[in-house]
């Protein structure tokens, strides 16, 4: 896998609460794609976020339907730098009117 791939395969992951996927959002900070390992960080847009846990598990279980069997997925959330609106795709951003 590559990290293009890792991260076109995030872009199946929808945020229920913004109705968009967590890539355009800029909810993914860092993807690493190597031999046999994926490790995913990404971070929600307030720590309070309650769909926290369950964008991990659809991160994880995205990547998971590219990956080789017995590859090591992790998909880890980080608070460092926060989340802001610039993280976000220009379509995301047109489309919430932070353009």
């Amino acid at each position: 896998m590559t990290e293009p791939e890792v991260r076109e395969a995030l872009r199946s992951v929808e945020d229920p609460e913004a109705g968009m996927n967590i890539v355009d959002l800029g909810l993914v900070y860092a993807i690493v794609a190597e031999p046999g390992r994926v490790r995913v960080e990404m971070t929600m847009t307030s720590p309070a976020c309650p769909v926290g846990p369950y964008l991990v598990d659809e991160a994880a279980a995205a990547i998971r339907t590219l990956a080789a069997e017995g590859t090591e997925i992790s998909v880890d959330l980080v608070w460092e730098p926060p989340w802001t609106p610039e993280r976000m795709s220009a379509d995301a951003r047109s489309r919430f009117g932070w353009s």
